[in-house]
């Protein structure tokens, strides 16, 4: 059996560049497009990076964790053999959010979240969002530092420090979470259905300005924000078994 051809990506810091020297050696530089898998060196921000990047070509990725953060990463262990450990990786296919987010000035900006994506105030004014789902208004006004809808997979990330839900892979579903809300009070988001379109209307624009961003992709003076998850477009993420997406998950929901 051939062995994958593996496209070796690393992000500038230093322990990851130089395990990339160290693979490179070892099973040689292929470009994304010829290889069969992609192995991301570096913390969660470098997977996303690479995925937003490379996500197209729909090749899996298979991530090691050199960076800060490494929920979406595999242990990094030198010595281990590599493609052992590629092909027995379980996959975690992911669907991104689709965004597209319309501004003051008339423009129209699409983008994807493989996280979240967020809405926050620009400036010291809280920021008063309409929310409609599907087409009808479920809340007139949040007023708020700003509101997220996040993926399964992103829902450990930023919406989890926003006190929102952790939600299991495969659960068909989204966290729609507000950040430090002001009124209602006593509202706490919701989850919703994976097919659910979310659409963001700003509430006085001019005087309390807010931005949209799609994972690092920020859009600053949105009007409205229709935010559906693609079902025509995924990744394929690589995890070892003992230590898949799945259980990582599990495991965030029973720690304290």
């Amino acid at each position: 059996m051939t062995a994958p051809r593996l496209a070796l990506l690393a992000s500038p810091a230093i322990e990851a560049q130089a395990a990339l020297a160290q693979l490179e050696r070892e099973f040689g530089a292929h470009p994304p497009a010829e290889a069969d898998v992609i192995v991301a060196l570096g913390g969660d921000g470098f997977m996303l990076q690479t995925l937003h990047r490379h996500g197209a070509l729909g090749r899996p990725v298979y991530g090691m964790k050199l960076g800060t953060v490494g929920f979406l990463m595999n242990q990094y262990r030198p010595g281990d053999d590599l493609l052992a450990r590629i092909a027995a990786a379980e996959p975690a296919v992911l669907h991104p959010l689709e965004m597209r987010a319309q501004t003051e000035s008339g423009a129209s900006v699409e983008s994807l979240a493989y996280n979240e994506v967020s809405l926050l105030r620009q400036t010291r004014q809280a920021a008063h969002i309409r929310i409609a789902l599907n087409g009808e208004v479920r809340l007139d006004e949040l007023i708020c530092d700003g509101v997220m809808l996040a993926t399964p997979a992103g829902s450990t990330a930023y919406n989890f420090s926003a006190h929102g839900p952790i939600l299991p892979l495969g659960a068909n579903v989204m966290a729609l979470t507000p950040i430090a809300p002001f009124r209602p009070r006593r509202w706490r988001g919701a989850v919703l259905k994976a097919g659910t379109e979310v659409r963001f209307t700003v509430r006085d624009p001019l005087k309390r300005p807010v931005s949209a961003t799609a994972d690092s992709h920020e859009v600053r003076d949105v009007t409205e924000v229709l935010v559906r998850e693609s079902r025509d477009r995924h990744v394929t993420l690589l995890f070892d078994p003992e230590h898949n997406l799945e259980e990582r998950i599990l495991i965030e929901q029973f720690t304290v």
